[in-house]
């Protein structure tokens, strides 16, 4: 039944902020490897102020702001008191931030300030956040009418540096979380957010190893969408009866405490772009040969007539497909997590996905089972259960 709540007026998901240790090394990562392109950065006043120096990037319309504290204080030295690197905010472009505020206060969400308002060069910046149940992570939610700066008092770079997104990505398709219980935040989602429950997936108990040497990918995931079909949030948690070596869990442990596991990159060309990363040395999770050799078999019952891609191709690149009917299916992969791509625990287990949507609107609730049984493979072969 669909929420008859009033919509919050999304226009999108502007960007995620990512507290991190080593802002060289994101700075790296994403204008080397994801080939963004560094916008912007902290001016030495922003730095001051808030104790902690910052640069932008930006693929197509995916944004990621990266901050590291450079004294105590900051809202990034905070977030470190408690986890690894990770996505600290989400960041939303609204119509009417007056109208969001209002709505969320009379809901009972929780605003961690009021409006603020900033003008810069003729255009008008407002914004606010609140706290969420994502483990530390707040929303933040931005109006702006001719404010075409990132941020107020941001340096903008004359001209890019860095990438020139050669992979096509376009914008966010979905951010996906881990919870050790997932009712609170449904519950959260749909009556203070407004959202609607848009789809949902359980590996039953009977799916799941059962041998002592093997470690199942139970889970529990249900998608909630914005009542305009703009964000998307995938949300698990560990389903019996491997609960303490499910994957999910292991997240738990490494992130301390629930929290936005992956977020999805939309991709114009899945293939074109995989085979780039590669060559740039971009690492993903590895997918089992099996997957590839049952693939036909299993997208004829999916009722996925054909595919337009040759299966040994994407075989070759590891890539997922997943689909519900005639030629509607979707194209997908998982980058390894940053602590296995950086080498170190404190990089954190949050990691990225690339899809490419052909009709299919849905989730893949075959690669969700590959995908959990990728993540708890790396897992036992690094050692972490």
């Amino acid at each position: 039944m669909p929420n008859q709540l009033e919509p919050l007026g999304i226009k999108k998901l502007e960007a995620i902020h990512y507290y991190v240790h080593d802002l060289e090394r994101s700075r790296a990562f994403y204008t080397e490897q994801l080939d963004f392109a560094e916008i912007g950065e902290s001016t030495p006043e922003l730095e001051k102020a808030g104790k902690q120096r910052s640069a932008a990037f930006r693929a197509g319309d995916c944004t990621v702001i990266c901050s590291m504290p450079i004294g105590q204080g900051s809202r990034a030295w905070r977030w470190f008191q408690k986890h690894p690197d990770g996505v600290g905010a989400l960041v939303f472009e609204v119509e009417d931030v007056e109208k969001t505020f209002r709505l969320l206060e009379k809901r009972g969400g929780t605003p961690i300030d009021d409006i603020k308002t900033f003008e810069e060069n003729g255009g008008t910046f407002r914004t606010f956040s609140i706290t969420t149940p994502f483990g530390g992570t707040t929303f933040r939610f931005n109006q702006r009418d001719g404010f075409e700066n990132l941020y107020p008092k941001m340096h903008v770079h004359d001209s890019p540096r860095g990438g020139s997104n050669a992979y096509g990505f376009t914008s966010f398709d979905h951010v996906t979380s881990n919870f050790e219980t997932l009712s609170p935040t449904l519950l959260w989602l749909e009556h203070v957010l407004g959202f609607e429950r848009f789809w949902g997936v359980e590996f039953h108990t009977n799916d799941v190893a059962v041998k002592k040497d093997d470690f199942g990918s139970g889970l529990r995931s249900v998608v909630m969408a914005d009542p305009t079909g703009k964000v998307k949030f995938a949300n698990n948690e560990p389903w019996r009866p491997h609960f303490k070596s499910s994957q999910i869990n292991i997240f738990h442990e490494e992130q301390k405490g629930d929290g936005i596991q992956h977020v999805a990159l939309g991709v114009t060309e899945i293939i074109g772009a995989v085979h780039a990363m590669r060559e740039r040395g971009v690492q993903f999770m590895p997918t089992p040969g099996t997957y590839y050799d049952m693939l036909p078999n299993r997208l004829n019952e999916l009722g996925v007539q054909a595919i337009d891609e040759d299966i040994d191709v994407l075989r070759k690149l590891e890539i997922l497909v997943d689909g519900d009917a005639e030629r509607s299916y979707l194209l997908q992969i998982f980058l390894r997590d940053s602590a296995e791509t950086h080498r170190s625990a404190e990089a954190g287990p949050f990691f990225y996905e690339v899809i490419q949507r052909k009709g299919d609107e849905g989730f893949g609730a075959g690669n969700f089972r590959a995908l959990f049984e990728s993540i708890e493979r790396a897992q036992k072969d690094s050692g972490r259960i």
